[in-house]
């Protein structure tokens, strides 16, 4: 399964109304670290297809939902589940970081 690019006009719906947890990624083109977790997150969405919705938002096309959930640094990964925040990761971080975070969340 692939990411899903969420938008502030779809970020209600696919995020907090989604029925699975969700995986959000907060990024921008310019941003080095982003690019380096880029394939990861891509690699998570695979890895839990089916169990974990997974997403990107551009932070520089779209400005109010970073500005809604406090993101000052990118990249974030925000996790939610039921519509609430449930972890947040901040800067880049190894795969296997992400894996625990991720079974974390799967878990609660």
């Amino acid at each position: 399964m692939a990411t899903t690019v969420f938008t502030d006009g779809n970020f209600k719906t696919e995020v907090l109304g989604a029925k699975e947890p969700v995986l959000v990624d907060f990024w921008a083109e310019w941003c080095g670290p982003c690019r380096m977790v880029g394939p990861i997150v891509e690699k998570l969405a695979q890895d839990y297809s089916g169990r974990l919705k997974v997403g990107k938002i551009n932070v520089d096309e779209n400005s109010e939902t970073p500005a809604q959930y406090g993101v000052q640094g990118i990249p974030t990964i925000i996790f939610f589940k039921g519509g609430e925040e449930k972890k947040r990761i901040v800067g880049y971080q190894p795969e296997e970081k992400l894996k625990t975070a991720v079974d974390c969340v799967l878990t609660v």
